[in-house]
């Protein structure tokens, strides 16, 4: 009989490696069981685990669940520290610290025998080895010979083993079963069988043979038109738009429009899926270890095959869209004029532009109405001003300035839409290179021009008679209004010069800034504050005003062009620049009022030369001259608003009390700093 499974004999008890002996198993069987499970060799023994006698057992469940952390270390503790050897120099004794070395122990170390294949060894121990085979192959031929002395004719001198057993070796071979082949056959009903007649005469071939020919030549002339610029009349559109087959005509419908459209879109957000994700979730989490200092993300360039000749002459949010906005192409260079484009991108898509208008001249620059959202006026290079519509699909202006009506005669660098008033038709403010300050209304049929102000030099020493006989218009550059005043507006110059004006007062400045030494080239009201307004110019510099004193109040120099500059939406002190070597520049006066936060690089062998900022998302567009768009995502470090903690359960800070406290921000600015005027 076999013996039983679980007996006292024949086990020794294993010992754990800190010395303290395992728990103890017995196996054992229950006593309700049966003779006939006894016997029964498959059945699996019943463990019990015996705790032995000076084992700890009032340990309390936390106390069994507390880990204790050992730490492996490469300190070798048989090492001495207290070693003192005699110092000649100092003439004392010094404790000398243990080496590096001294903590490393070998456990295995073995020679290497890599030789050179071009040194005496190698060369030596190549002979050996070709004298090793030519041995071999002498020691085979003769066992060969000696083999065919004694009669075996069957063996070959020149064969080589092959490595298989020479003893019990044979070749074996296989046949597999063939399937049978089966041929299956399928028939199908015959498709239905109608006769159709029809009745051709010679007039109908005629009618349709002329249809034909004058859509070739409608055809031929559209594309005559757009070479020049022209635009189509309502004949030619009739005849080169396709016959529609009625309102059955699904295809074509404006349903199907708005279904592609919104296939389009998501087919898009699909393939940049990585993008969106960190465009709505990804903040970057080392600004919690770098106090003062922040980063920008790309996430987005915009760009077509049309504009990339061109360059970014000008860029606008739309107010009520806020993933929409326009972008105008142009050109500053004299020499390299040509057409413009407006092209309206939106962040739902952005593989290609919603709207596309294109103009005879470069546009220069570009802004869309408070109220009424869907009006975008445009300043071309030419001095025309128009008003594009962005719901209508055909690629025409409402209105646009003729020379009956008025218009300039340089370049328009900026427009700027008036609050809407329901006394009044819409309008908007121009300035332009010749001088002139113009509010453009709307009327029923036309775009009438008011001549507002005329911009007249101004002498920079006042004593000096040579210069008391300047005349002449300084060319305009730039031109804001106050949000907080109606009537109030900045204009900057071609000579660096800043004038405070008033639509009350045409005919004279208020004030004068004296700062820059070259363009001015954008000026911007602060959205919170009501004295402070920011520029920037040609000359390297950001300049920071109060429109009560006549100097600058601070001063930045970025070391290039500066092409724009933008307050933030969100904090009174907080601006971005951008200048000519490709570089964003975010500052945050009330974290650091000499540095920016962040001063990253964007663009490769490019100019930047506008920036925006997104009213509702925290991300920047800013526009280059090689025709693209960048957007950017910034840091958390860069949109800090300075408000104060709302303790937990405490009501959200409302629109006016945020307004106040950023206003506060920029007053302790004011007052910190420098009240002082520059030296001259």
């Amino acid at each position: 009989m076999a013996p039983r499974r679980g007996g006292k004999a024949g086990g020794k008890r294993r010992v754990k490696g800190d010395g303290a002996p395992e728990p103890k198993v017995e196996k054992t069987r229950e006593p309700a069981q049966s003779v006939a499970e006894e016997d029964d060799l498959y059945a699996e023994p019943v463990r019990r685990v015996l705790t032995p006698r000076n084992q700890i057992r009032d340990l309390t469940e936390e106390q069994l669940k507390d880990e204790i952390a050992r730490v492996l270390t490469a300190t070798d503790p048989q090492i001495p520290h207290n070693i003192v050897k005699y110092n000649y120099q100092q003439r004392q004794y010094r404790q000398e610290p243990p080496g590096a070395g001294e903590h490393l122990a070998i456990h295995f170390a073995m020679d290497g025998n890599v030789l050179h294949n071009e040194s005496v060894e190698a060369k030596t121990q190549v002979q050996y080895e070709e004298k090793l085979k030519e041995d071999e192959e002498e020691r085979r031929k003769l066992a060969a010979q000696e083999a065919a002395d004694a009669g075996d004719d069957d063996i070959d001198i020149d064969a080589q083993e092959t490595g298989k057993n020479q003893f019990n070796y044979s070749e074996r071979a296989a046949q597999t079963f063939n399937n049978p082949l089966r041929t299956r056959g399928v028939a199908t009903e015959p498709p239905p069988v109608a006769s159709f007649a029809a009745m051709c005469t010679q007039w109908d071939i005629y009618d349709s043979y002329m249809t034909d020919f004058t859509h070739r030549l409608a055809e031929e002339s559209m594309l005559q038109d757009k070479k020049t610029g022209g635009t189509l009349s309502q004949e030619k559109q009739a005849l080169v738009a396709p016959p529609s087959s009625g309102e059955d005509d699904m295809v074509h419908s404006e349903k199907m429009g708005v279904a592609l459209k919104i296939l389009e879109r998501m087919t898009n957000q699909n393939a940049e899926d990585e993008i969106f994700q960190d465009f709505k979730f990804w903040e970057d989490a080392s600004d919690q270890f770098r106090e003062g200092e922040g980063s920008l993300l790309p996430l987005w360039r915009f760009s077509t095959e049309r504009t990339k000749r061109k360059q970014v002459t000008a860029l606008a949010w739309n107010p009520h869209y806020q993933d929409l906005f326009a972008v105008g192409y142009g050109s500053y260079d004299f020499m390299r004029q040509g057409s413009g484009m407006i092209c309206c991108f939106t962040l739902k898509n952005t593989a290609h532009p919603e709207y596309i208008f294109s103009t005879e001249a470069g546009v220069m620059c570009l802004d869309f109405h408070p109220q009424q959202h869907s009006l975008l006026a445009v300043g071309c290079y030419d001095g025309t001003v128009m008003v594009f519509d962005v719901r209508n699909k055909t690629n025409r202006p409402i209105y646009t300035s003729t020379i009956r009506t008025g218009k300039h005669t340089d370049p328009v660098w900026n427009v700027y839409w008036q609050e809407e008033d329901l006394a009044k038709e819409l309008n908007f403010f121009s300035i332009s290179s010749d001088g002139h300050v113009a509010n453009w209304i709307m009327s029923k049929n036309e775009l009438k021009m008011e001549p507002m102000m005329q911009l007249k030099l101004v002498n920079t020493v006042k004593d000096d008679p040579e210069e008391t006989s300047l005349s002449g218009l300084a060319g305009g550059c730039c031109i804001d209004f106050s949000q907080h005043s109606d009537h109030l507006f900045i204009v900057g110059t071609e000579e660096g010069k800043i004038h405070k004006c008033s639509k009350a007062y045409s005919g004279q400045y208020l004030e004068t800034y004296h700062g820059h030494h070259m363009a001015v080239y954008t000026l911007k009201w602060n959205p919170f504050h009501e004295r402070v307004f920011i520029s920037c110019s040609a000359d390297w510099t950001v300049k920071i005003w109060d429109h009560n004193v006549p100097y600058p109040i601070m001063s930045f120099d970025l070391g290039n062009a500066v092409g724009d500059v933008m307050w933030s939406p969100y904090s009174a002190t907080v601006f971005c620049a951008v200048t000519s070597d490709g570089k964003v520049h975010v500052f945050d006066l009330s974290e650091n009022k000499h540095e920016p936060l962040c001063e990253q690089k964007v663009v490769k062998r490019a100019k930047l030369t506008h920036v925006q900022f997104n009213s509702q998302e925290p991300i920047i567009i800013v526009g280059d001259d090689r025709g693209g768009v960048n957007s950017l995502k910034l840091s958390p470090n860069l949109r800090l608003r300075h408000e104060p903690v709302l303790e937990e359960g405490a009501e959200p800070i409302s629109e006016e009390e945020q307004r106040r406290i950023q206003q506060e921000n920029m007053e302790r600015l004011l007052q910190a700093a420098d009240a002082k005027p520059p030296s001259a």
